[in-house]
C-alpha cells in the first residue's frame, strides 16, 4: 500500500479501458471459420451431460440428498470459518491439496476472507465431481467425457483466475498502481495479434532457444534420408564403442530434439558419453504433398529404413532401439511385421511411455469416439495434414492448471514474461501429421484397439501379432503421465514373449523420461522382473512389490542395455562407412515450422 498513487492508477485504468477496446477490436476481426479443429463440439458434449440429467431425473431422491449434504457442508464450513474469525483455528475443513500450487501464497490461509473463498472452492469443486461420478446408469464413455469437462470448469472457475480473488494479483495490483494489468492487457493482445486465428497463450520466451544454437546441439552428420526421415549419426567422443549401434525413435507428433536439449539434460549427449554408436530418427514437418502418407509408410521408410541405413554405416545387422511414445507405438507395430517375417534386425527394444493396449488410454480417450474422428477427417480432407497446434491444444487441456490456467495468472494478471524453459520451446515447436497416416492411427489404435488382437493390423499384407515378439524389452512408465497412463502402458508385459524389465518413473510423460542423472531429480521404482511372468499381476500387485531408487531411470537402462550392446570396438566416424554425409545435425528437417508456430515467433 506504500506505494499507491492514486494519480498513478487513475492512469493505469485509463490505459487498461484502451487496451480493452483493442482486445475487442482484435476478437472481432478474426474470421468465423478462424481457429483450431474442435476438440469437442457442443453437440457432441451436450449430448453426454443431456444423458447425465436424464438419469438425474430417474433418481430424484439421491440427488436431493446431494443437495441436502451440500447444504449441510456448507453450513461446517461456515462454522469453521467463523471460529477461525473468533481466534480458534482448527485448520481447514475442505483443504485443497498440499501441491496445489494455486493456493501456495499465505493469504489462503491468513486472511479469513480468502480461507473462506478457497474452502468454498474446494467443497463445491468436491461436490460437482462427485454428481458426475456417482450418476448411476451412464455408459463409461460418457462419463469419461463428463468428468473431464466437468475438470475442466472446476479449473476454469478456480478464484485464482480472477483478479478479485486472488490475493497475489490484488496485492501487486496496489503495489505497482495497476501497471501489472496494463502489462498484462499489452500481454493478451500480443497473443492474440499472433495467434494465427488461435488464440494460445505465451508459456515461455521463444527468443530464447534456438535450434543447433542452444538446443539440438549434439555434434553429428545426417548420413541417410527419404521422404519421411533424415537419420542422424551423432559423432562419438569416446574412443571404444559397443559393437551394436543404437537407435533412437521419437514420435513424430513433436521434434525428436526432446532426445537432445541443452547440453545440460541432453539424453543423446549421455549416450554417446557412455560409448553408444546413436543414431537417430528426425521426422518430416509433413505438408499437403505427404497427405497420402500411411503408418505403413512410417514403418517402411522409418524404422525398417533406418536399419538398413544403420548396416551401411556400421556393418552390424543387429541394432539395439529406444523408441518414445508413438514411435514405441510404431516400433511393436515394426516387430510384429518383423516376427511374421522371420527378420531380426533388432536386438533389443526399450519402449518410452509407449501405449500398445489402448483399452484405457486415459484423458485422451475423451476426445476419440466416431463423431469426432470424422469432424478431423473432414478439416484433414481440406488441408492434407492434422496440425500439430491442435493436437498441442489437446495435451494443454490435459493439465490445464499447469500448461493454461498457471499462464493466464502469471502473464495477464500478474503482466510478468515467461520464463525460459526449453521443454515448453520444444512442447511449442509442433508438427503436423498426413491426413490418411492419422486417421488410421486415430481409428485403429484409439478407436478400436487393433494393436493387441492378433492379426488385427495388416501391415504390407502382414497380420501382426505382437505375442510372436521375443525381442527383449525394457519398458519406462512414469506415475504422473497423462498422455500414455502407466496402469495402461503396463498392460504391454503380457503380451510379449521375450524377457521383460519394466520401470517405473516419477513426474510425467516427459520430465520423468528427460531427467539426466547429474540432476539428482525424481527417483524411479523397479520389482524382480520374474514377477513379469505372471500373466496375472496387476499394475497394484507390481506396486506392492516395488523399490524405490534416487535420481534417475538412465543408469538403470544402461545395465540392462549393456547385455545386448556386445564388446567394444573402434569408434566409428560419421560418413566414413559406405553412407556419406548430407548434411549437418541436427538437419533440415527439423527446421521446418507450422504455420501456427512462425506467427508466435515473429
Amino acid at each position: 500500500m506504500n506505494n499507491y498513487d492514486h494519480k498513478e492508477f487513475t492512469k493505469n485504468l485509463t490505459q487498461i479501458a484502451e487496451q480493452s477496446q483493442l482486445i475487442i477490436q482484435e476478437f472481432l476481426s478474426k474470421k468465423p471459420n478462424d481457429g483450431p479443429i474442435p476438440v469437442s463440439t457442443p453437440l457432441h458434449l451436450s449430448a453426454s451431460f443431456v444423458e447425465m440429467f436424464g438419469q438425474m431425473l430417474l433418481q430424484p431422491e439421491k440427488f436431493m440428498q446431494f443437495q441436502i449434504e451440500y447444504y449441510r457442508d456448507y453450513l461446517t464450513l461456515i462454522a469453521n470459518v467463523s471460529e477461525k474469525f473468533l481466534g480458534d483455528d482448527k485448520g481447514d475443513v475442505y483443504a485443497p491439496k498440499p501441491k496445489d500450487r494455486r493456493f501456495q501464497d499465505q493469504a489462503w490461509n491468513e486472511n479469513i476472507i480468502f480461507d473462506y473463498i478457497k474452502q468454498s472452492y474446494v467443497l463445491t469443486s468436491n461436490w460437482m465431481k462427485r454428481i458426475v461420478r456417482e450418476t448411476d446408469g451412464l455408459d463409461h464413455k460418457a462419463m469419461q467425457k463428463l468428468e473431464f469437462y466437468t475438470k475442466q470448469f472446476i479449473d476454469a472457475m478456480a478464484p485464482s483466475n480472477f483478479i478479485m480473488t486472488n490475493p497475489e494479483v490484488l496485492r501487486v495490483t496496489l503495489e505497482t498502481n495497476g501497471k501489472n494489468l496494463v502489462d498484462g492487457l499489452k500481454n493478451m493482445l500480443a497473443d492474440m495479434e499472433k495467434s494465427n486465428g488461435q488464440f494460445d497463450v505465451k508459456r515461455t520466451d521463444l527468443s530464447a532457444f534456438e535450434i543447433g544454437k542452444n538446443l539440438a546441439t549434439t555434434p553429428g552428420k545426417v548420413i541417410y534420408q527419404n521422404a519421411l526421415i533424415q537419420l542422424i549419426q551423432y559423432s562419438p567422443v569416446t574412443d571404444k564403442v559397443y559393437k551394436t549401434p543404437l537407435l533412437l525413435i521419437p514420435a513424430w507428433i513433436n521434434k525428436f530434439y526432446i532426445f537432445d536439449m541443452k547440453k545440460e539434460n541432453s539424453f543423446v549427449k549421455w549416450l554417446v558419453e557412455q560409448g553408444f554408436t546413436v543414431f537417430l530418427i528426425s521426422w518430416v514437418n509433413p505438408g499437403r504433398k505427404l497427405a497420402g502418407k500411411t503408418f505403413e509408410d512410417y514403418m517402411q521408410e522409418g524404422p525398417l529404413a533406418a536399419f538398413k541405413a544403420i548396416e551401411k554405416a556400421t556393418g552390424e545387422k543387429e541394432t539395439n532401439v529406444i523408441s518414445y511414445c508413438l514411435g514405441g507405438t510404431l516400433m511393436a507395430a515394426t516387430l510384429g511385421y518383423l516376427a511374421k517375417k522371420n527378420m531380426k534386425p533388432v536386438k533389443s527394444v526399450a519402449y518410452l511411455t509407449t501405449l500398445v493396449d489402448f483399452s484405457n488410454a486415459g484423458d485422451l480417450s475423451v476426445f476419440i469416439d466416431d463423431g469426432q474422428i470424422k469432424e478431423i477427417e473432414e478439416k484433414m480432407a481440406t488441408t492434407g495434414y492434422f496440425d500439430g497446434a491442435d493436437m498441442a491444444n489437446i495435451f494443454n487441456m490435459l493439465r490445464s492448471n499447469d500448461l493454461i490456467w498457471s499462464f493466464v495468472i502469471n502473464n495477464y494478471l500478474l503482466g510478468r514474461e515467461p520464463f525460459p524453459f526449453d521443454l515448453l520451446y520444444w512442447n511449442a515447436d509442433t508438427t503436423r501429421m498426413p491426413a490418411k497416416m492419422h486417421s488410421y492411427y486415430l481409428r485403429n489404435m484409439y478407436l478400436n484397439n487393433m494393436m493387441i488382437r492378433r492379426g488385427g493390423l495388416k501391415l504390407c499384407g502382414v497380420g501382426i501379432d505382437l505375442s510372436q515378439v521375443k525381442t527383449p524389452t525394457y519398458i519406462l512408465s512414469t506415475r504422473e503421465d497423462h498422455i500414455a497412463p502407466w496402469g495402461s502402458t503396463f498392460a504391454a508385459t503380457k503380451i510379449y514373449q521375450g524377457p521383460i524389465r519394466f520401470v517405473l518413473s516419477a513426474s510425467g510423460h516427459v520430465a520423468g523420461v528427460i531427467n539426466h542423472p547429474d540432476k539428482k531429480k525424481y527417483s524411479y521404482w523397479t520389482a524382480d522382473d520374474k514377477l513379469l511372468k505372471r500373466k496375472t499381476l496387476s499394475p497394484q500387485q507390481w506396486l506392492e512389490a516395488m523399490k524405490e531408487h534416487p535420481g534417475s531411470w538412465w543408469p538403470d537402462w544402461l545395465e540392462w542395455a549393456k547385455k545386448y550392446s556386445g564388446k567394444k570396438v573402434a569408434k566409428r566416424i560419421p560418413g566414413k562407412g559406405k553412407l556419406k554425409v548430407i548434411e549437418n545435425a541436427p538437419g533440415s528437417y527439423v527446421m521446418v515450422k507450422d504455420e501456427a508456430t512462425k506467427a508466435s515467433k515473429s
